[in-house]
């Protein structure tokens, strides 16, 4: 049985129908993230640049989107990194109270 949901969106004045395994609501919420960065894109583009090329916007959308991805990994690493020194420290210091408690 196929479960994955057909959603109809719209991105950039094209309609395109998604099929996913996600709900209605998060595929047009992504959807509809994609298309304010293709505006973004077009918003900073000369006039002449907009008009030429929809692969373009296309592609330099997802540059952005991927460069957001990126910066949010590396700095969900550096929290993990963070969170995982602390919990070592603490270990240590836990381990030594209960040392420090036998005798």
């Amino acid at each position: 049985m196929d479960t994955k949901t057909l959603v109809q969106v719209q991105i950039f004045g094209q309609s395109y129908t998604i099929r996913g395994e996600a709900d209605q609501e998060y595929i047009l919420g992504v959807a509809a993230y994609v298309d304010r960065k293709m505006h973004e894109i077009t918003e900073k583009l000369p006039a002449t640049s907009v008009s030429s090329s929809l692969s373009k916007i296309a592609v330099l959308a997802g540059l952005n989107i991927a460069d957001e991805l990126m910066k949010e990994r590396a700095q969900r690493e550096r929290i993990e990194q963070q969170l995982s020194t602390r919990a070592a420290h603490l270990n240590a210091v836990l381990d030594e109270m209960l040392q420090d408690s036998t005798k």
